[in-house]
């Protein structure tokens, strides 16, 4: 293994393991920078790296993904006739210290890799032509790091649809994943943002950045026409992509009547009663006037339109 041991994780609390993690370039990273990655951004990223906000979340599938962990390593380790260990460290490379792996097991006795995935059921179509782009790059980058050749990745879906595949070191890829790798770092260590994305962390740092506007005008870029366009379209995309999905609705609502669920294959559908409670504003504003004005918070943002 090429790989240094930078820290040892087997009495980590999960706070020090997450402060580690973030001053380095880790194998889920590494989909969001080569823009594969389907939960998020590169700005994302960078704002978790630059210290920004911090991401911790532990949802339940992600429970229940450490707790069959062992269950799917044990399966892989019988099906294949193979040993496999814990390494128990976070590993970094030689020479660009800031990529960082957090492996699930390597094989012993060779120079091969194990990364374990949980899914549910409706994620199989994902892993029908092999390993999905984003858990790909996740394991290169693993590869890259450790210096091994191989990568097995051993996958429960749906909790009974136990499948494994074999990822080969890709030179080219890795090399590719590296440039981009350092490139971003680069935008880390001089918090230099990305360029600016459709992503809510985008529109969030814009709005901190530029929280005031003036009366004044200014003359904007010959490109700022074609986003204008894009803008435009886009609405249009979206008043039309609102009305099918309000269409297909009704059509169902229709097909359910006085019924509060329907099935359809392995899909539910739900059009149940719920009684929601609203605190009457404009009545309490008219029944006590003082009062209501104490209460009242006043906020400025700023809104965004094109005429």
């Amino acid at each position: 293994m090429q790989a240094v041991r930078l820290v040892n994780t087997s009495d980590m609390s999960r706070n020090d393991w997450l402060e580690h993690r973030r001053h380095g370039i880790g194998g889920s990273d590494a989909a969001v920078i080569m823009g594969v990655s389907p939960w998020k951004s590169l700005m994302d990223l960078w704002l978790e790296k630059t210290g920004q906000y911090v991401e911790d979340i532990d949802s339940e599938s992600m429970y229940w993904g450490r707790v069959l962990e062992d269950v799917i390593a044990k399966e892989f380790a019988i099906r294949n006739k193979l040993k496999i260990r814990r390494v128990n460290a976070i590993l970094q490379h030689p020479d660009y210290p800031y990529m960082i792996a957090n492996v699930d097991r390597v094989i012993v006795g060779r120079k091969e890799g194990l990364e374990i995935k949980t899914g549910h059921e409706f994620s199989s179509q994902h892993w029908e032509n092999g390993v999905p782009a984003y858990y790909y790059a996740q394991v290169q980058h693993y590869m890259a790091v450790t210096g091994f050749k191989l990568w097995h990745v051993a996958v429960l879906i749906g909790g009974n649809k136990y499948e494994q595949f074999v990822v080969h070191r890709s030179e080219d890829y890795i090399n590719e994943l590296i440039s981009a790798e350092a490139e971003f770092w680069q935008m880390v260590q001089e918090e230099r943002p990305p360029a600016f994305d459709g992503s809510a962390a985008s529109t969030k740092l814009l709005n901190q950045m530029y929280p005031q506007a003036t009366e004044e005008e200014k003359p904007l870029p010959q490109q700022a026409f074609q986003l204008v366009q894009q803008y435009e379209e886009a609405a249009e995309e979206e008043k039309a992509a609102k009305e099918r999905k309000e269409e297909a609705a009704n059509k169902l609502k229709d097909m359910l009547g006085e019924y509060s669920k329907g099935f359809i294959f392995d899909r539910k559908v739900c059009w149940t009663n719920v009684t929601a409670k609203r605190f009457d504003t404009k009545r309490f504003k008219k029944d006590y006037p003082d009062l209501h004005d104490q209460y009242v918070n006043e906020s400025t943002y700023r809104r965004f339109s094109i005429k």
